[in-house]
């Protein structure tokens, strides 16, 4: 009791917003908390200032996510989870990271999460959501020490964080002030997975506690790789010290793994099987694709392993301090460290077509084909279809990352002023390497593919056709040496008047980017060191090492958010603001946005957005509703690395996002929509395209959780769904042969059972109808075979897992 008395005396100060909401995560599943529907109590911790204030009196949008409730939606990695979260748009096909996640409205004109900042307790994962092949989810994992999800859409996320005009998502720790843990074993039905997760957290004296946990796993995927493509796990821990005005919170995260990276692979336009290979089940990594051979960053012979896909490698450490300095005044700091590093490696069809015209292609009239590998070696292949695969294969040698945000916080009674000091340094350093590959159009161990001339010269060596991309002009082999060193003052006030709140806040972010980044050159080499250079070796992709382009480059950009929210009753509120944001482009602005002495143009440094929004909090009995009309104009310029497309344009989205909960005796409905109208505006490349909608943009995505609770466990089912898109945005909408994807709806099952107190046992089953639904495509129009290249949701999986609580 001497504990929890002196927690309430700490919540009395600014450490409340941060503790309460890890209590009440940590607590989530009891009855009393789950009872509260949208718990409009709750004291809103992402992208808030001062001492903090409750959903119902704070004018921004928020949601927030149990570990419980992010549970029965069976999500098979971070960005699943975040398809619950209403105004967010995840494309979760990736794998276990690199989702393209968009918000509101705003685009996805290369990859990642652009205008949205993944953080954890308060702080970036990395400091640019769309870093080329690293994506801030790859650096994420979702276990047991999770507490909750926390989101703000728009709203205060301009101002009080950087590069995240759209929102913040916030994962939280549990930080132990109750003795608990468990341990859970989760085991795949019906496809290779082996999980263990575990945590537990505790008391060591009254003042002081911790929390540690992880998880560690293996096994193929849910699609036929051939291989154990996922293997590794995660370990953190937190500990935390309580004084009499305060606390001091220690943080650390290792994370050590590897995991499949899906990308864009054969399809119909409809989602369909292309001969054997399944988008939904099957994809084109193989036992026989394993082996790559390049040059590296200083054009030295290396060999890197496919099976090592998407290889985060984070050990990160983090302070948090909050403390009452007496006479209104209080402090809190946050820091964290990390060192990141890790690879980025799978392959993508550069094109699929009929096999004797590629052969030809390559070889000349009448060149033959014949297996390179697998159990037909040697053997001539006689498939209709042929891929040219382009291997992605990316060293991410540092990501290294260091951020401190400290706030300084004054009260004069029910006004509330925050002044903040944010402070960044994150490095880039990447190597792009590249190899092309003839394969078979087959699921479940696909073989390589030789060409060999009509006078029998051989066009491969053991299925690889060039050391690099010349289909793609061999533009791609890249090295980048960079570093971002951004600053951002930062003030916020909130003041209270009876029943309306008001708060305003203004940011200045400003950045100096330094370093060099380098191109390739074509040289003659011999790679496999036989004595011999064939016709592959007589063009390699190397690095221009002796040519570096420079870069040494200032931006700067000032953001801010104003808004009012008034409680009309106990049951119900009104909300409304306006905010002006940023997020400065990074790495995509090499090869292209550069200048030759290392400066870049204003517009080109930062894209900026403005949006208005306006909403309605309600409950009565068993129902609350959350709903918020919004409008964003969106200033945006990109770089994709496999189109090889720089973008320049505006976009506008208006729409309205609905997250409500009802309970039904022992039953519980959680749902969410969004509706999204949005369209470019204006484009600098391509002015035809003005009026389009942009890609991948459905008018409606929508989820819809229920379960029903019994003595014994809990039964449920969630909906994930969308309607149609079109999957580009350079292409005249209205031709016939448009490439559109069709809306789906995805239905997942869950349902546990406890065996005792302290045992259960849980069926888990994702996309139980093993829906096919395409999420992203390569292609704009219907090619005259219907073969694209595309990205699916996974079809059918299911898993047990076995926990004991104590």
């Amino acid at each position: 009791m001497k504990h929890i008395t002196h927690k309430k005396l700490l919540l009395s100060t600014l450490a409340m917003a941060i503790c309460s909401s890890v209590s009440a995560a940590d607590t989530a599943t009891s009855e009393a908390v789950e009872k509260k529907g949208l718990d409009f109590e709750r004291i809103v911790v992402t992208g808030s200032a001062g001492k903090g204030a409750t959903v119902m009196a704070s004018s921004v949008s928020v949601s927030s996510l149990s570990s419980d409730q992010i549970e029965v939606s069976t999500p098979r990695s971070s960005a699943e989870a975040f398809r619950s979260i209403p105004g967010i748009r995840s494309e979760s096909s990736g794998g276990e990271g690199n989702a393209n996640i968009a918000v509101r409205g705003l685009p996805v004109a290369a990859g990642g999460a652009k205008f949205l900042q993944i953080q954890e307790d308060g702080l970036p994962l990395l400091q640019f959501g769309d870093i080329a092949f690293g994506n801030a989810d790859i650096f994420l994992r979702l276990d047991s020490t999770m507490a909750s999800i926390e989101s703000i859409r728009g709203g205060s996320a301009s101002t009080l964080a950087t590069n995240s005009p759209g929102g913040i998502i916030n994962i939280i720790s549990k930080t132990g002030e109750s003795e608990s843990g468990s341990v859970a074993t989760t085991i795949g039905l019906d496809y290779d997975h082996t999980r263990t997760d575990f945590e537990y957290g505790s008391e060591i004296s009254d003042s002081l506690y911790f929390h540690i946990g992880g998880f560690y796993r293996q096994g193929e995927g849910p699609r036929e790789a051939g291989y154990t493509g996922n293997q590794g796990g995660q370990i953190k821990a937190n500990i935390t010290k309580e004084f009499d005005k305060g606390y001091v919170r220690l943080y650390y995260k290792h994370l050590d793994d590897k995991t499949i990276a899906y990308l864009p692979m054969p399809a119909t336009s409809k989602g369909k099987s292309v001969g054997s290979f399944d988008p939904s089940s099957d994809t084109p990594h193989s036992a026989y694709f394993t082996s790559l051979l390049t040059t590296d960053a200083n054009n030295n012979l290396r060999r890197s392993d496919m099976r090592d896909g998407m290889s985060p490698e984070v050990d990160s450490v983090g302070v948090e301090a909050v403390f009452d300095l007496g006479n209104d005044w209080s402090i809190e700091n946050r820091f964290r460290t990390s060192s990141t590093k890790g690879g980025f490696t799978s392959p993508i069809p550069e094109s699929i077509q009929n096999s004797q015209t590629l052969a030809e292609s390559l070889a000349g009239t009448d060149a033959t084909l014949s297996y390179a590998n697998g159990p037909a070696e040697g053997q001539a292949y006689a498939g209709n279809n042929l891929m040219r695969i382009h291997t992605f294969d990316v060293e991410m040698n540092n990501l290294d990352f260091m951020v401190n945000d400290l706030k300084i916080l004054k009260s004069f009674g029910d006004t509330n002023v925050t002044f903040g000091y944010y402070k960044s340094l994150q490095n880039i350093e990447t190597t792009w390497l590249w190899n092309s590959y003839l394969q078979e159009v087959k699921g479940d161990n696909a073989a390589l593919v030789d060409v060999t001339a009509a006078n029998g010269t051989r066009f491969s060596d053991n299925g690889l056709i060039a050391y690099g991309v010349p289909a793609w002009g061999n533009c791609c082999t890249r090295n980048y040496d960079l570093q971002y060193d951004v600053t951002a003052p930062y003030i916020a006030i909130n003041s209270v008047f009876g029943d309306f709140t008001i708060d305003a806040s203004v940011r200045h972010d400003s950045g100096e980017a330094t370093g060099t980044y380098t191109g390739a050159v074509q040289a003659e080499l011999d790679m496999n060191r036989d004595g011999t250079i064939s016709v592959a070796e007589q063009s390699v992709s190397v690095l221009d090492n002796s040519n570096p382009s420079y870069v040494n480059y200032d931006w700067s950009y000032t953001s801010y958010s104003l808004g009012a929210n008034y409680i009309l009753n106990d049951d119900m509120a009104i909300f409304a603001r306006l905010s002006h944001g940023g997020t400065a482009n990074a790495d995509r602005l090499a090869f292209g946005k550069i200048a030759a002495d290392g400066s870049v143009n204003d517009e080109d440094a930062v894209d900026e957005v403005d949006q208005f929004e306006a909403g309605i909090k309600y409950r009565q009995d068993q129902l609350s509703i959350f709903a918020t009309a919004f409008f964003a104009e969106t200033q945006e310029q990109n770089f994709e690395a496999s189109s090889q497309r720089f973008t320049d344009r505006v976009y506008e989205s208006y729409g309205v996002e609905v997250e409500a909960a009802y309970y039904i005796g022992d039953f519980d409905i959680r749902g969410n929509f969004t509706w999204t109208d949005a369209e470019i505006t204006k484009d600098n490349k391509n002015p035809d395209q003005v009026g389009n909608t942009p890609r991948r943009q459905a008018d409606l995505v929508y989820s819809l959780t229920t379960r029903y609770n019994f003595d014994e466990g809990s039964a449920g089912i969630s909906l994930i769904g969308t309607t149609d898109a079109y999957a580009q945005d350079n292409l005249d909408q209205s031709v016939d042969n448009i490439l559109k994807f069709d809306g789906y709806t995805q239905v997942n099952a869950f349902a546990q059972y406890y065996l005792s107190d302290a045992f259960s046992v849980a069926l888990n089953i994702n996309n139980l109808f093993d829906t096919t639904g395409i999420t992203e495509a390569e292609e704009g129009t219907v090619p005259v075979n219907d073969i694209i290249r595309a990205r699916t949701i996974n079809g059918r999986t299911s898993s047990i897992t076995l926990k004991y609580d104590f």
